[in-house]
């Protein structure tokens, strides 16, 4: 009974898989079954993907989606694999910066440019999201949601020592930093147990100084991190420590607990994501608001923090027009308008009405859509392992500025090193 049950067993699987990997012929013209791999696995998320699924299969009875959700982690691991195989799945969702380039660069995404082209997105789309989707002539990623990166303050508090808000120069911001001082708080809350909230820190130093340019391309390990420039980005941070603008040992706190800062009214702001208003007290949030991180070098372009999530078609799609088909429908106006309504997804085209939605949402919305590039963040925007050393760097730096250039020189023989294993891929 066993060896029989073990031959049907093994009979089984073998036809499961087969029909899991059978080839689907598609028609030159985009006709036929297309392949949709998503990691939208929660259960909001997943209700919205089914539904937009069923209405594409119901609209469209000669292009079905052949629909699979898998976990999200598991999603992750997996993706190597399924853009390496033959055929890959036509449409997958994923997250933009160097999480798509690095699938960009190995040619295993396929440049839609036409499809962007002849649905509108270069009228619908806002700049720095046009920007994020682009890399060199070619379009090759879809962003359709993110969340916002802003400095969040109390303006009772701010009021309190005399601080006018929004803070736009440089100067304002460290005179802002001297004020809270004065009276014995401290301008910023920050917990750094888990590194993170001082990248982006770094991020937007790099960016209002040398502009998102120089930035993009540090992340791609294509400039040093003993250029004068990034030298130049911890000089303005050594300035914030010489203000005391931060509260003492942040790395005693996970981002969560050093919002009490803020609560208790011992600092006044905090940079973070949107998110911060899940981890602040209803009762006082109307007595918070944020703005954009100011203004340092006039001269450069505006680049913003906002991790984005999207979707692209693999280089070895069994049925590329179909999938450019379905990719024109996932960046409408009518799916994005829907994802807003539903699942409070903020859209990245600008012609999604957002009448509905909270004024602080609006005005974080205002905030991207008028930035000239989109970054997403540190560890979003560089390789992995080029983000623990500059994590641990930052934190370094913050103990003891003083071993600065080991740090860069350091820092930088990692970028070397990576980019030679990236070349030799």
């Amino acid at each position: 009974m066993l060896k029989r049950f073990g031959f049907f067993g093994l009979m089984l699987l073998v036809a499961a898989t087969a029909l899991a990997i059978a080839p689907v012929i598609a028609q030159d013209d985009g006709t036929g079954p297309i392949s949709y791999n998503s990691y939208a696995s929660d259960p909001l998320p997943r209700a919205f993907d089914e539904g937009i699924v069923a209405d594409w299969n119901a609209a469209h009875p000669d292009q079905p989606l052949q629909h699979s959700i898998i976990a999200h982690e598991d999603f992750k691991q997996a993706l190597r694999a399924y853009l390496t195989a033959e055929p890959a799945p036509d449409v997958l969702s994923w997250f933009a910066g160097n999480r798509a380039r690095f699938f960009i660069d190995r040619g295993l995404i396929m440049d839609f440019s036409e499809t962007w082209d002849s649905a509108g997105f270069d009228d619908a789309y806002a700049p720095g999201f046009e920007a994020l989707a682009r890399v060199d002539e070619g379009y090759y990623f879809l962003p359709t949601s993110y969340y916002w990166w802003a400095i969040y303050y109390r303006p009772s508090v701010l009021e309190e020592v005399g601080v006018a808000a929004p803070i736009e120069t440089w100067d304002d911001l460290l005179g802002a930093c001297d004020a809270f001082d004065a009276a014995g708080k401290r301008a910023f809350a920050i917990g750094t147990r888990f590194r993170w909230p001082a990248a982006a820190w770094f991020d937007y130093l790099n960016m209002r100084i040398n502009g998102p340019e120089f930035h993009t391309d540090l992340m791609l390990l294509k400039e040093s991190y003993t250029d004068e420039r990034v030298v130049a980005v911890f000089d303005h941070w050594q300035q914030l420590l010489d203000h005391n603008c931060f509260i003492d040992s942040p790395a005693a706190y996970d981002w969560q607990e050093a919002v009490d800062f803020m609560v208790r009214g011992d600092a006044g702001m905090y940079l973070m994501g949107g998110f911060i208003t899940d981890q602040y007290p209803d009762e006082l949030e109307d007595d918070l608001d944020f703005f954009r991180f100011p203004v340092i070098n006039p001269d450069v372009p505006i680049g913003e923090d906002a991790p984005t999530d999207g979707y692209f078609i693999a280089a070895n799609a069994r049925n590329p027009q179909g999938a450019q088909d379905f990719l024109a429908y996932l960046g409408s106006q009518e799916v994005q308008q829907r994802a807003l309504d539903e699942l409070g997804r903020l859209p990245t085209r600008t012609d999604v009405d957002i009448s509905g939605v909270s004024e602080a949402t609006q005005k974080g919305i205002d905030l991207i859509q008028t930035a000239d590039y989109v970054a997403q963040f540190y560890d979003r925007d560089t390789t992995p392992e080029m983000a623990e050393a500059g994590m641990d760097a930052f934190m370094a730096f913050w103990d003891d500025p003083s071993i600065l250039n080991d740090l860069l020189a350091e820092l930088d023989a990692d970028r070397v090193r990576l980019a030679e294993e990236q070349a030799a891929e």
